[in-house]
Parts: C-alpha cells; structure tokens; sequence
C-alpha cells in the first residue's frame, strides 16, 4: 500500500523554530522544535543572532528527520517555509555572513528615525502605497539603522555586496546554499518597502531607507517552485513551494478562506487578522492592511489586521520574572483560584503598543491593586489583560468593517488557557473557536505548499472538518457589563501610553 504524501512545514518563530509534518488533510504526523534566544540590550531593544536563528532551525529539522521512518522521509513531497515576520536581517551576498544583529520585529530603537520620516510628511504616502504606518515595528527604519550603526553593513552596500531579508528569505538562502535569495509578497507586505496594490518594490522608499534595490530579494509569489533543500541538510532534495509570514499563515492554517472570517493568534504578540478577499480594506484606526496570500500567479487575498506586540511574553514575565508559577500551564491554574480579578488590571505593553495606538514609548502596568490582590488576582489579570486588548482589535475591525464577525478563531501556545479564551468570549461577545491542533501557522503553509505540489486540490474541501475538530467557548457576561469592563480598560490603556520610566 502506497504510503500518503506528506508536507514538511518549517515555522520560525520569535522563541523557537519547529519542523513538523503534515499530510494532504492537514493533520499534524510529526513535530520537533528547538528553542531561539532573544537578547534585550537596552530598554525597548529587542535582537537575535542571524546565524542561532538558522541553527536553530537546522537543529528542529534534524529531530525531526531522526524521528521519522524511511517510508514517511520518502513519501515527502514539499516544503513550506513560515517565520517571524519583520524582523531584520543584513549579511554579504559573498559569503552569507551576517552584518549585525537581527533586528526583532518587538525592537523599538528606531523610534527616533520613525518620528523623523513623519515631521518629514512622508507618512501619508508610505500609508497610502503600503497599508502601514511608520513605526519601528516594521523592517524599512530597522535596515536604515543596521546601515547607519553596522560598518560592515555599510561597507556591504559600498562594495554592492549587500541583501537584505526578512527571516522566510535568510532561510531561503541557507536551505539552497546561497542559489536564492527571494522574498515571498506576505512577507514583502510587512517591510514598509512594497506597494500594496501594484505588489513591486518601491524605489522612492528604498532611496529614503538608503537600500539599493540590488540588496532587496526577488519578489515572489506565496506560492511556486523556490529551489529545493541542497543536499548536506535535512530533508535535501524537498521542493520548497510556499512562503509565507506566520500571521498569515495562521489565518490559512484556521482555513479562514471567506471575506469577513477572523483569527487572533496568541504567540509572543497577539494579532488579529480579518480576510478581507480581493479588496484592500483601508482603516482610520489604526489597524493594517496587509497581503494575506496568493495563489501562483501572484493574484492577492488581502487581510485586515492588528498587532499587539505582547501575549505570551506576559505569561513568560508571571514565570521568568516574578516567579508567580514554574510553567506556563500552571497560570491557568492559579487564575482559577479566584473568582474574578478583584479590579486588578494589567495592561501588556512591555515593549510598547502596535495597534491602535502605534506607540513604542508605552510601558505596561498593573493597577487597581489592595492589600487584598493575591497572586491568583495578578495571574487572572494578565489572561484579561491579553483578552482585552485583542477585544479592542476585534472592535476596531467591526467597526471598520460595519459588520460583527461572527467568530474568531484562535490559535498559538497560550490559545491553550481556558481562563484565557472565556475571558476573551466574554470580552467581545463573539464564540471563540479553538481547533484541537494549535498549530495553525505550521499547517497554513503546509496547505499552501500542498496546493502547489499538487497533494491539495481544494482548500475549500477541508471547510467542513473545522467544526467537528474545535472547541468552542460561548460568552456569559451581558453588554451592560462589557462596556463597563472595556471602559475601565480604556483608561488603564491611557495611562500606558508615552510612559517613558523617567
């Protein structure tokens, strides 16, 4: 009996990288990771080693394969690559060596350069042509400053040596041992440097971040034929057919395939991503329009979205930083040792707020404290902390949209906290539908590249699985009390904003 195709998914991420495997239905066969350090310099400086990213990713591909049988290594017939998206990478096209740090899409160094560019008028225009703001979050301000504050990087540019990436193309690179050096257009769509509409570079942007276009990747399609892994590695010989960044990915992987479905994914950040079809959807609210995929020849679905740049990083901070609990498991643990959060509030923004406010210099808070809050109060909080922030997103897309959505679905490691995704039903009004695989970045791409190799006739055709393989959680809190909850919300948020710990 002939053993089924299998698509091979490489998902890196902020914290770790995985590998995982999946067949034609989009059921999870197999998975390794491998864990990514991230190193904080200085307040609101977030970066990471080029190379560690790539070993890393090499180490989760090696457990991986020692995992698997001869016949699942023989019956891989493609390979999907998904990533943290913006972050920033500088290296020699010579020799693949690194020129600086990555720049992690959480850093806010750039600040100053991204308040620049706006008292210069350009904000308006960058808008208008690539559906975001200007904002450290994104890749253009990252390359300025690796150029400004990089010799290496800057001798690259002189010496025409340079190329620019974000992570899906330094991966690239690495799998085909420097043969290519392209940039998938949902990645491409988050670097402040590609027209949204006519999906190409844009030079005037390139000219203002001081970049050559020779050091900007090849523009492609999310979907095709991007080389195969080389031989030496893991895997060698895969095709590589998908590229694609996580957040859109996950909105595959959740099968959100129709104009107006959402999903919210709970990772290092949150982020929220409404499909918005053929149509780019433009917001005065400060959400995003973004590229969400395409099918080969380029034609785009476009998204909807807003970033919150901390989630998971609160539940690290209760464990790494206050020692409240040992694992991120047990905080729905001690959440549920009380009723309710007795008024305590914490609001997330320990490395700023993205969206709607887009301020880097917000610092987090808890408050309405007594000398009655417990520790269960502050684990409870920082889980309605997460939910009300994505609640505002959620608000935001409605009101944009001028429908409700009629569900959100969720994914990402802390998508596991019951406490957490009630909070968030109660939070929005909406059902919120967990399916029983969290890995839906991993398996959106997987899909893609399934489609391309031919394992995957029609996505549409795996609609109907969604329902009986999901949990879903109703809300219990009337309007009254919701609007009172967001408006106590919208004030701690306020005082957040332009905290500089001064």
């Amino acid at each position: 009996m002939a053993q089924e195709p299998l698509i091979l998914s490489l998902d890196q991420g902020t914290s770790s990288s995985r590998a995982t495997l999946f067949n034609s239905t989009g059921l999870l066969i197999a998975s390794a990771s491998a864990p990514l350090e991230i190193h904080y310099p200085s307040d609101g400086w977030v970066e990471q080693d080029p190379l560690a990213i790539w070993i890393s990713q090499l180490e989760a591909m090696k457990s991986l394969e020692e995992q698997l049988s001869d016949d699942q290594l023989k019956s891989i017939i493609s390979c999907g690559i998904t990533n943290q998206r913006e972050t920033t990478i500088l290296w020699r096209r010579s020799t693949g060596k690194p020129c600086g740090p990555a720049l992690v899409w959480q850093d806010g160094r750039t600040t100053d350069l991204c308040n620049k560019w706006k008292i210069e008028g350009l904000e308006e225009n960058w808008k208008k042509k690539t559906g975001l703001l200007l904002d450290p979050y994104f890749s253009a301000s990252k390359i300025q400053w690796l150029l400004l504050n990089q010799p290496e990087a800057a001798q690259a540019s002189i010496d025409d040596d340079l190329c620019f990436g974000t992570v899906e193309s330094w991966l690239l690179w690495h799998l085909t041992k420097g043969t290519r050096h392209c940039s998938d257009m949902s990645n491409a769509s988050r670097t402040l440097l590609m027209d949204l509409q006519k999906l190409e570079w844009v030079e005037e942007f390139c000219e203002t971040v001081g970049i050559s276009l020779n050091a900007l990747p090849e523009l492609v399609p999310c979907r095709g034929h991007f080389g195969s892994i080389e031989k030496g590695l893991p895997f060698a010989g895969t095709p590589i057919n998908a590229l694609l960044g996580d957040q859109q990915a996950a909105t595959l992987g959740q099968l959100c395939l129709n104009t107006g479905e959402a999903k919210c994914t709970y990772g290092t950040g949150a982020f929220l991503v409404v499909n918005t079809g053929n149509k780019i959807f433009r917001s005065n609210a400060g959400l995003l329009s973004t590229l969400g995929w395409t099918d080969a020849n380029g034609s785009p679905t476009y998204c909807l979205e807003g970033s919150l740049f901390n989630a998971g990083t609160v539940v690290q901070w209760l464990r790494d930083g206050l020692g409240l609990i040992k694992n991120a498991e047990q905080i729905n643990d001690l959440a549920e040792t009380v009723e309710d959060s007795a008024g305590v509030m914490l609001v997330p923004a320990f490395t700023g707020w993205g969206t709607p406010h887009w301020d880097p210099s917000a610092r987090g808070l808890i408050i309405g404290l007594t000398r009655d809050s417990k520790s269960g109060h502050i684990a409870r909080a920082a889980l309605e902390g997460i939910a009300l922030s994505v609640a505002t997103l959620v608000q935001l897309a409605e009101d944009s949209l001028g429908n409700k959505l009629g569900e959100l679905a969720v994914d990402g490691g802390a998508a596991a906290s019951n406490p957490l995704l009630q909070a968030q039903a109660n939070t929005t009004g909406l059902e919120i539908r967990r399916p029983n695989n969290l890995e839906s970045t991993a398996k959106g791409v997987a899909l893609l590249a399934g489609v391309e190799a031919g394992a995957i006739n029609d996505l549409k055709a795996l609609v109907e699985n969604k329902q009986t393989s999901s949990e879903v959680f109703m809300p219990n809190m009337d309007k009254v009390d919701r609007e009172k909850l967001m408006n106590r919300w919208d004030e701690a948020v306020k005082r957040s904003l332009r905290w500089h710990g001064k």
